[in-house]
């Protein structure tokens, strides 16, 4: 039953009650999408060694357009890519597979990448000479090897590399041991939620007082992942003097388009701690002159009409704001946004356990898609002509359907 889901001036509703737990790309099936007994394959995705291959083939026929660097390593010693493309002073910086089960991200980087790289078409000169885009993907390689979402360390581990915590009150929050979620096994190959463990204070040094913190709790920088991150968000800012977007490609459970029986296809959003210019964020204040979360807000409607103007009752309008009103200072997301990036999320439906590699193509197409209207727009000017409270406009996201 499709109903119509451009926007307009009129209030959309709350999100369900059932979404009201704040996890990004979490593992919630609905109705009977997810069946508990099938093995999903994802043998169609990039693996690692793929990856690797492919930027290095991307790089050698750019003549010169792409670079590529090993910017850190994994907690197992894999190397951590980033590729950069474009000479513009306005920077654009997109990570994909900080859960290692959340794969279509990394497809749609090297598909831009590779086009980026290789094409003189006009809109592709214009892209390289306004801004200069920064990927990271699959920069949680160890996690995407195993096919789940935390990385492959162990809290014995962080202790050996910060021996201040020995006397924390125990493991962080985000780690995961002796336990299987989203069908993998953790027993005897515990990791952390990277996207946990970023702080807004970009120079901070974990301290044993603040373990084991919550998911409304900064981050720590213990792991080499996030650690890789961070320290690529200081180079451009002492390079740049500021990242002005920061996207970050995630997926999700299988939901509804609010008011509809429309599996969504991504949903998107802007929101991600209580803005530091009301009594809500006080606690954020001294970020306040950074934050700009109008800015943000455009950004993700340059995504959002982007897909909509791929056609009326196909999956590209099937397009949603993920949850609102989040504390989330330990994601990446929340803390660049913190520092002044206009911050955008992509939630695809679907990981690897519920979907595995169904639907590939056209979860890929929906990524590039939001990617090219958020670049674009920032090419051209034309995101900050963008009304920002029309964003408050796109569907909400429904944990059942509306029949």
């Amino acid at each position: 039953m499709k109903n119509n889901k451009v926007i307009t001036g009129l209030s959309v509703l709350a999100l369900c009650t059932a979404l009201a737990s704040p996890a990004l790309a979490t593992n919630s099936p609905n109705g009977n999408l997810y069946n508990e007994n099938q093995v999903y394959s994802v043998n169609g995705y990039t693996d690692y060694a793929e990856m690797v291959k492919r930027l290095q083939q991307i790089e050698a026929n750019s003549q010169g357009k792409v670079t590529l660097e090993v910017v850190g390593q994994s907690n197992k010693g894999r190397d951590i890519y980033q590729a950069r493309v474009g000479t513009g002073d306005r920077v654009v910086l997109i990570e994909s597979e900080i859960h290692g089960n959340e794969n279509t991200g990394t497809e749609a980087l090297l598909s831009m990448l590779q086009y980026l790289g290789s094409s003189n078409s006009p809109e592709a000169q214009k892209i390289r000479e306004e801004i200069t885009l920064v990927t990271l993907p699959k920069m949680n390689p160890d996690a995407s090897e195993l096919d789940r979402r935390g990385n492959d360390m162990s809290w014995e581990e962080v202790v050996e590399d910060f021996p201040q915590l020995a006397d924390a009150a125990g493991p962080s929050w985000n780690y995961y041991n002796n336990r299987i979620l989203q069908d993998r096994d953790y027993n005897g190959r515990p990791g952390f939620d990277v996207n946990r463990d970023f702080n807004p204070d970009l120079n901070y040094v974990p301290q044993a007082e603040d373990f084991p913190g919550t998911s409304s709790d900064p981050g720590w920088y213990i792991t080499p992942e996030s650690q890789t991150v961070r320290d690529v968000y200081k180079k451009l800012q002492a390079e740049f003097g500021k990242i002005d977007v920061f996207v970050d490609l995630h997926h999700q459970g299988q939901y509804y388009v609010e008011g509809t029986d429309d599996l969504v296809t991504m949903s998107l959003s802007a929101d991600f701690v209580p803005n530091p210019n009301t009594a809500e964020g006080a606690k954020y204040a001294e970020y306040k002159d950074n934050y700009d979360l109008e800015y943000s807000k455009q950004l993700n409607l340059a995504a959002y009409n982007a897909l909509q103007a791929l056609g009326e009752n196909s999956p590209f309008n099937n397009i949603t704001l993920y949850q609102q009103n989040l504390d989330l200072p330990g994601t990446a997301l929340g803390s660049f946004a913190l520092n002044g990036s206009g911050t955008v999320l992509f939630e695809v439906r679907g990981q690897s356990h519920s979907l595995g590699q169904k639907k590939k193509g056209q979860l890929v197409k929906a990524v590039e898609t939001g990617l090219y209207g958020i670049i674009n727009g920032v090419v051209d000017g034309s995101v900050e002509e963008l009304d920002a409270a029309e964003y408050d406009n796109i569907p909400q996201t429904a944990y059942l359907p509306s029949l």
